[in-house]
């Protein structure tokens, strides 16, 4: 009976042990340039289709790795403009596709021949149709290293985050920014940009104390 009551040799560990959880900070300009340079020199192409991409859509990661060709193109080109159903919510959003953008899709595109019908990201895996959340995050965090930031205060949601927080940034234009993410309520898209705690740390380096 004793030894029923015993705890195990070896408990398994929490996920979030010894991890920094809550909201993900979003990327500086200085550091969305110093990645998709480093991507450029390295002739990393899917990782900078990926990269690009994923600023421009803001999509969650369940949604980036599940967009196909077709999504994103009109016959064969890539559109400026387009639009898919979240998982999450069941709602659609649309996003815009820059030129820069566009061209790094392009390139990728055309590097693997891929065809109206196909993901834009083929997972590597056989097992897999296309590239999965996880494999997402581990390139995502391979970023992060490469360019001397904390791989716990940044990950996938870091790219979603970067531009929706950058635009509310510089036109105070929450229910623009509410559309762009997708969001059903405003006060999601407040609680997601952490718009009250930025406002005061802005305010409180203005004042220079």
């Amino acid at each position: 009976m004793e030894e029923a009551l015993k705890p195990p040799n070896n408990p398994r560990e929490p996920w979030n042990k010894g991890k920094l959880i809550g909201q993900k900070t979003p990327f500086k300009l200085k550091e969305v340039w110093a990645i998709r340079v480093w991507l450029q020199l390295e002739h990393r192409v899917r990782e900078l289709a990926l990269f690009d991409l994923g600023l421009d859509s803001k999509l969650r990661a369940c949604d980036l790795v599940k967009l196909k060709v077709r999504d994103i193109c009109h016959g064969d080109r890539i559109a400026p403009r387009a639009i898919t159903m979240q998982q999450k919510t069941s709602r659609p959003v649309q996003f815009e596709i820059t030129e820069q953008t566009r061209k790094a899709v392009a390139d990728w595109m055309k590097l693997r021949n891929l065809n109206a019908e196909d993901y834009l990201f083929p997972s590597r895996i056989h097992k897999s149709q296309h590239l999965g959340t996880r494999q997402y995050a581990r390139i995502v965090n391979s970023w992060v290293k490469h360019i001397g930031l904390d791989p716990c205060s940044y990950g996938t949601h870091s790219i979603r985050r970067t531009k929706a927080t950058l635009i509310y940034k510089r036109t105070k234009n929450l229910r623009a920014v509410q559309l762009l993410l997708g969001h059903a309520k405003i006060e999601s898209t407040v609680r997601y940009l952490g718009i009250d705690v930025d406002d005061a740390l802005e305010i409180s380096e203005e004042m220079d104390i």
